[in-house]
């Protein structure tokens, strides 16, 4: 199963300056109980955002530039490649977890949506594309309520895609 994992605000942003433009502990705990013991998919410029792989997961990054190794990564360099994992090894979860553009080259054909909606717009240069919600079912949607850690109101929401 591919599932695509993110938090975006009202207006459809997930990122500015390759780093996320919220602090918002609840959301990295729901992302941290999920993907844990997992494989976590993400754009070479994603991982580049980060310090280093995530801990207790398979990271993979996908990037079409052919000279980039990371000896505690699998590199792919297609879209095509996640289908393929996902096809020899259907019994397994696998989370794409940005950026915008391997979003947009997903969507198509992931199977689950797994989106932390942030009540709240932000300045932002990157967003998650516009999807069909006619295509999907809502399964999931939990309301999430600001506090002295979480400054923001929030739902989690799940879409399974329809078949």
């Amino acid at each position: 199963m591919i599932s695509l994992l993110f938090a975006m605000g009202k207006n459809r942003v997930i990122g500015k300056d390759n780093t996320l433009p919220w602090h918002l502990p609840n959301d990295l705990k729901f992302f941290k109980e999920l993907t844990t013991s997992n494989a976590i998919i993400m754009g070479r410029k994603t991982f580049e955002s980060m310090n280093g792989p995530l801990p207790n997961r398979d990271n993979i990054v996908l990037t079409t530039k052919k000279e980039f190794k990371h000896e505690q990564c699998k590199v792919i360099h297609s879209v095509d490649a996640i289908k393929e994992m996902d096809k020899a090894n259907p019994e397994k979860e696998w989370f794409v977890i940005g950026g915008e553009e391997i979003f947009k080259q997903v969507l198509d054909f992931a199977d689950r949506i797994y989106m932390t909606y942030i009540d709240e717009e932000f300045d932002g240069d990157t967003y998650f594309p516009d999807f069909d919600e006619q295509e999907w079912y809502l399964t999931k949607k939990e309301k999430g309520k600001k506090d002295e850690k979480n400054r923001y109101d929030y739902y989690f929401i799940q879409y399974d895609r329809k078949k």
